[in-house]
């Protein structure tokens, strides 16, 4: 079995993480201040409902993955919940964006459930496509590469949206965000559909688990708390997507009320995301120099003496405020493709010691560490606006620019320096990894030689039988 994806299949896997990308990342950058200041719900209430729905829905994702790891069909496990979920995941991210005539507590419930039901149908969506990383290909390096397309793929979303999104909701609405949000988000999700369809289309699942193979749900659990380099991989997950979403959601807040240019956010995300899959395309040549864990280390170093840096800017430093986010940026392109081919490779690691593979599981285990950190993170940035005295669409106290300031940089750096911390706890380098591909393949040699002379009734078949 070759290891070696074709170009067009990579692009082909980066269309979905495109495709997502263009309702998730409206989420992730604007949800936050859609629901303060155009939807009119106080900031702590969305804070909670954050961390209240994000939290029930991660402890869904192992069950996910459990429920993919044992989906059958002539398209394989993971791939057809692409096409199976296309159409939920685009209707829950429009609907999730229409303001009602409601009263504020009728509000509230509309929020709560609407941002559930997405978070559910997100799970149904996103698990089975990360589990295609370990089953695509089986190379560790060709996995970085990989998971690069598919992260360029998810930034050329993001960059689609930080862009467009603000010019779309003024231009469809006309003034009204209220009407202006959710045409936006048909537009997007029209688009959505069609690009997840090129990515069903073109993607093959090549990596499977052993015929013989026999395990239970308690099996794959079992073999999962003992896999160390999971754990330590679910914890950096779990710290790092905690500092993320309360940098990105802050940067509206923080261009509103502290810079007092709105306009200027679009600017800076756009060309902030332009860095970071700049510094993506820099990963395999990371991974081939340093190794993925000692590039991961070095790229966090650099992410947190950055934010941290940002705290002591005037609003009128705009330059430097640009310059340390595009350094920022340029660091933050190669950690993600580093961090999901590393998981990959801990379902390999947990093949080579126990003989039996799941990763539909332990990808989905480890989008619970995501999805956590971004409830706790989204709270987290919530909460302290409203400690600071944030107040929806009026001039902000000093106080509570203090709170945006710290959203924007000391919080999240502290948090990376952890991350970088936890990665020294990483055992997995170079070497390690090529011994258990090079074991693995030579098990599945040994395995697709059996049934060949098993069905073929060669007399060694005859003779293994005996």
């Amino acid at each position: 079995m070759s290891n070696k994806v074709p170009v067009k299949e990579k692009i082909g896997y980066g269309c979905g993480e495109f495709a997502g990308s263009l309702i998730w990342q409206v989420i992730i950058f604007f949800l936050p201040i859609f629901y303060t200041d155009t939807f009119g719900i106080p900031a702590a209430f969305v804070g909670t409902m954050f961390l209240a729905v994000r939290i029930f829905d991660a402890l869904n994702d192992p069950v996910m993955g459990l429920i993919a790891d044992r989906t059958e069909t002539r398209w394989g496990k993971f791939r057809p919940y692409i096409l199976w979920m296309c159409v939920p995941y685009v209707v829950c991210g429009v609907v999730m964006f229409i303001t009602p005539g409601f009263d504020i507590f009728g509000k509230k419930i509309y929020a709560f459930t609407t941002y559930a039901l997405m978070m559910v149908v997100y799970t149904a969506m996103m698990i089975p496509y990360c589990s295609l990383t370990g089953v695509i290909t089986g190379d560790h390096v060709e996995r970085t590469s990989l998971t690069s397309y598919r992260f360029i793929g998810a930034y050329s979303g993001s960059l689609v949206v930080q862009g467009v999104m603000l010019w779309m909701v003024a231009k469809l609405g006309r003034g009204n965000d209220q009407i202006g949000f959710p045409l936006a988000m048909t537009v997007f999700g029209v688009l959505c559909l069609g690009v997840f369809l090129i990515a069903f289309a073109t993607i093959r699942e090549r990596v499977h688990p052993s015929k013989d193979q026999k395990s239970s749900p308690l099996h794959d659990l079992w073999d999962l708390v003992r896999n160390v380099p999971w754990i330590v991989l679910f914890l950096v997950s779990l710290v790092t997507l905690i500092y993320v979403p309360i940098r990105c959601g802050v940067i509206m807040y923080y261009f509103k009320y502290y810079v007092g240019n709105e306009g200027l956010a679009a600017v800076f995300m756009v060309s902030g995301t332009l860095c970071v899959m700049l510094g993506i395309t820099l990963s395999k040549w990371l991974t081939k120099t340093f190794g993925k864990r000692n590039a991961y280390i070095g790229c966090m170093a650099v992410i947190a003496v950055t934010m941290w840096l940002h705290y002591y800017l005037k609003p009128t430093d705009i330059k430097m405020l640009f310059a340390l986010h595009w350094i920022y940026s340029l660091a933050s392109g190669p950690t993600m493709p580093f961090v999901w081919s590393m998981y990959a490779d801990a379902a390999d690691y947990s093949e080579w010691k126990t003989g039996r593979r799941a990763t539909g599981l332990v990808f989905s285990a480890s989008t619970f560490a995501y999805k956590a950190g971004v409830a706790i993170g989204g709270i987290i940035m919530m909460w302290v606006l409203a400690g600071f005295g944030y107040v929806a669409n009026q001039p902000q106290t000093d106080h509570a620019l203090v709170g945006i300031r710290l959203c924007l940089s000391i919080i999240p750096a502290v948090l990376a320096v952890i991350t970088a911390g936890l990665l020294f706890l990483y055992r997995l380098d170079k070497n390690k990894l090529d011994t258990i591909q090079n074991e693995l393949e030579q098990r599945r040699a040994l395995e697709g030689a059996a049934e060949m002379d098993a069905s073929t009734g060669s007399p060694l078949g005859e003779s293994d039988e005996v």
